[in-house]
């Protein structure tokens, strides 16, 4: 039986020639439909050309559901030449139709110039809310349940209606990673992991991500997860505090820059008190030297845990709950720097001006020498104080530095964690409380091999997705508790 109906991008016959015939010697494949922009030269023999404007708009879902009239809808997202494996076809629809999905996605190979690599993907879960999560080029929809969402879409996006479909139907059926390669296709995009992070606080994709927002905003509020503007009021009083602000820098084998990192720290002027809390775990590099160089300073505590297995969020958790932690607790990377002596002070204003229980400001993007490099400052004005939160569950990250009102933070505690932990901080801290933002640079964060997404491979890639994924499942369920507790 032909079950499927196919959708690929067209510009032009000899793009599409290769897929074409690949998918023509499928006996489930039932139609082709080339989409087709305005540019398009050509036709295809055995296809239908459909003219599109943006391929992941809202118009372009409503005319492949007009011509979903087969059990399966197979969408191809890229301009590039698709190889299905033997019989990849036949093991998607099985998988399908065993599972029940209301879209398939499977591993695959990339292809660049004469190599291939693998690409595993990772599973779907309630909190994959990135509007980038990674499904590889190849969707196969329940094709009833693609007529259904695009049907009920009310709002005609030109960039977020591919996402609006998926979330659409991931309120009615899973999306089903298979964990086979069943494909291979040319991979575009070359950057490596650290260069790609930052592409949705580019100010040229502004339009996409407003877009991406609301498509986000909407789908919480169906699944009662979405949080309205009211913050909890604080007064600042908790606890008594000897010191206003302590930063807190946990540190690794970081000998070529945790003296700058310090030196900065020692350069603040403020007109309170304040200290340097770094916790130097377990260097062997003669980190800890250059640590004690400092120490005459009384400003400067330098702690070294018993424990052998704590990370990052594990390492801030003993600085915070140090009796000398001040009242708000000042994020530093060991291998970044403050970007003047003014940034104490901006970031504890910030506190009171805002009425906020989290502070995150701005930062510079720089090389190892603090020279400037793309993409230059990293502000994340798409955080608003009426959706930030919201908006919070769709994006990777909230920006840099960050810091706390300390009572709260030791009351939540950081995830003993190196990766992700101050993005399970953010979603938890604004359920209820307010998080300010600077949008002025105070922070410079120095880009080098050493940094911990500078460069990765996909298997490390993957984990890291997988779990933030997971925090914002963790807090997609919590703020749906939380709102039927109201």
């Amino acid at each position: 039986m032909r079950t499927i109906n196919c959708f690929i991008p067209f510009v032009n016959a000899e793009q599409v020639a290769k897929t074409v015939k690949g998918l023509k010697a499928s006996e489930l494949v039932a139609n082709i439909y080339l989409l087709a922009g305005a540019d398009a030269e050509g036709e295809v023999e055995g296809c239908e050309k459909i003219t599109i404007g943006n391929l992941n708009s809202t118009d372009t879902m409503k005319k492949i559901a007009a011509k979903a009239d087969s059990e399966f809808v197979l969408l191809y997202t890229k301009y590039n030449t698709l190889e299905f494996g033997m019989f990849a076809i036949e093991r998607m629809v099985r998988i399908a139709k065993d599972s029940a999905a209301g879209m398939i996605y499977a591993d695959h190979y990339n292809v660049v110039g004469e190599t291939r690599s693998n690409a595993p993907v990772i599973d779907y879960q309630a909190g994959s809310l990135r509007d980038d999560f990674d499904f590889g080029s190849v969707l196969m929809f329940n094709a009833p349940l693609f007529k259904k969402a695009a049907a009920e879409m009310d709002k005609n996006y030109d960039f977020a209606g591919l996402y609006d479909m998926r979330l659409r139907i991931s309120r009615e059926a899973e999306l089903v990673h298979m964990n086979e390669y069943l494909y291979s296709d040319v991979e575009l995009d070359t950057r490596k992991s650290g260069e790609k992070i930052f592409d949705y606080v580019d100010p040229k994709n502004r339009g996409v991500q407003i877009e991406m927002e609301q498509a986000c905003t909407e789908h919480l509020k169906v699944v009662g997860a979405y949080l309205a503007p009211s913050f909890k009021k604080i007064e600042f009083s908790a606890g008594n505090f000897e010191y206003e602000a302590s930063v807190i820098i946990p540190v690794r084998n970081r000998i070529r820059t945790i003296r700058d990192a310090i030196k900065s720290v020692l350069a603040q002027k403020t007109n309170f008190k304040f200290n340097l809390i770094i916790i130097d775990n377990l260097s062997t590099d003669g980190t800890s030297e250059a640590i004690e160089e400092f120490t005459a300073d009384e400003r400067v505590i330098h702690l070294i845990p018993e424990r052998k297995d704590l990370g990052i969020g594990g390492c801030w958790n003993l600085g915070v709950h140090h009796e000398k932690c001040g009242k708000f607790a000042i994020q530093l990377d060991s291998d970044d720097v403050y970007k003047d002596e003014n940034t104490l002070t901006t970031m504890v204003n910030a506190f009171y001006e805002q009425n906020c229980a989290m502070v995150v400001g701005t930062y510079m993007m720089t090389d190892f020498n603090m020279n400037m490099i793309a993409p230059g400052i990293i502000d994340h004005k798409e955080w608003t104080p009426e959706n930030g939160r919201n908006n919070a569950l769709r994006i990777n990250g909230l920006g840099a530095p960050r810091a706390f009102y300390t009572p709260v933070l030791r009351e939540v505690k950081v995830p003993n964690t190196s990766y992700g932990e101050d993005y399970a901080l953010g979603l938890n801290f604004s359920r209820e409380y307010q998080i300010g933002r600077i949008y002025e640079p105070v922070y410079m964060c120095r880009r080098w091999d050493d940094n911990s997404d500078a460069s990765l491979d996909i298997v490390k890639m993957n984990a890291n997705n997988l779990y933030k994924d997971r925090i914002r499942t963790w807090e997609l369920k919590a703020r749906i508790a939380f709102n039927k507790k109201k």
